[in-house]
């Protein structure tokens, strides 16, 4: 899609991670840099609960800002630099799980590692679902339960609650991520939304965790 003048110079006013890019276009290493240090934790967190494999998610990592840099030169600003940055992740972690898929590693989340724990997903996943715990809890124990909540939603569900809840976009940021309208994104986090709850909810008001099969697409 063609990008107009104006629409660039609106981002680039905009976003000081434009600007920078659009030094990394003029081989600004410096600003390469900066933009990494600013994302690159980031960027390794959503890979990690989208893959469910740390060291797999350093690599993708590795890989998208390399892909960044390689396409350098054919930037145009026509969104936020997050927007442009995860939809290169989105693109990335989808076909890592092709791959897995192919491999028969199907199991994209982490299980009894403890990877994910005190993390903030746990957070996200309550926030998302609606639901706040009503009594004490053992914080592994809410771990373990909100992974299960979690691993129980299709890709793209997880993928749209994690840009909604850790990066705080919006409906149409996020439909530009993952080339959907935003009337499709608010589809899909209230169906994710509503998965949660079936997960957590009777945990957080008895205690009782159930198993849930991971929804199809």
């Amino acid at each position: 899609m063609a990008i107009s003048q104006s629409t660039a110079a609106r981002y680039t006013a905009q976003d000081p991670d434009v600007r920078l890019m659009l030094r990394v276009q003029q081989d600004d290493a410096e600003a390469f840099e900066e933009l990494m240090l600013r994302y690159q934790d980031r960027v390794v967190s959503l890979m990690t609960h989208l893959v469910g494999k740390r060291d797999l998610a350093e690599d993708l990592a590795q890989d998208i800002f390399m892909r960044v840099y390689r396409s350098r030169k054919r930037y145009v600003p026509g969104a936020k630099f997050s927007t442009w940055l995860y939809t290169i992740a989105n693109n990335v972690a989808s076909n890592s799980r092709r791959g897995l898929a192919r491999r028969r590693e199907v199991n994209l989340v982490a299980q009894d590692s403890g990877e994910f724990t005190g993390n903030p997903l746990d957070q996200a996943a309550l926030e998302a679902s609606g639901l706040m715990p009503t009594r004490q809890l053992d914080k592994a124990e809410l771990s373990q339960v909100v992974q299960m909540a979690v691993a129980a939603l299709n890709d793209r569900q997880r993928m749209a609650v994690l840009l909604n809840k850790f990066e705080h976009m919006s409906y149409e940021e996020i439909a530009e991520v993952m080339e959907l309208t935003p009337a499709a994104v608010k589809s899909l986090l209230s169906r994710a939304r509503g998965n949660l709850r079936q997960v957590l909810e009777p945990y957080l008001e008895q205690g009782t965790k159930i198993d849930t099969p991971r929804e199809s697409e």
